[in-house]
């Protein structure tokens, strides 16, 4: 995982490196863009319902696709602009979601941890 991570990393960083693009990836611009794309990304499932959203055909879920793809390109050029590494950044999040969660308290709800830790 972690190999092919480096690799989809670094051939985004090929692309936008031939055509030049870094001058416009600031943190900033590359957050909106980011949050851009997961709007797209949301207008597959706007108007369907739970049902539908999870039984998307081959066209929608080609779709879904490019736009979680445009998503992740985004977030992959964040961290690298930012010199975090997503995969230990995602392990200790886990680590702390582990500890705000505990499954003796959480398990099959979806309260949020503030309701059960006061």
């Amino acid at each position: 995982m972690q190999d092919n991570l480096n690799q989809l990393r670094e051939r985004v960083n090929l692309f936008v490196e031939a055509r030049d693009w870094a001058q416009f990836h600031s943190p900033k611009n590359l957050a909106m863009a980011m949050i851009v794309e997961a709007g797209e990304e949301v207008e597959h499932f706007q108007w369907v319902t739970e049902q539908e959203s999870r039984n998307l055909n081959t066209e929608a879920k080609e779709k879904v696709g490019q736009e979680l793809a445009d998503t992740f390109v985004y977030l992959l050029r964040i961290a690298e602009v930012c010199g975090i590494d997503l995969i230990e950044a995602t392990n200790k999040k886990i680590d702390l979601n582990a500890k705000k969660y505990p499954v003796e308290q959480c398990k099959g709800s979806n309260a949020k941890y503030t309701e059960y830790q006061k």
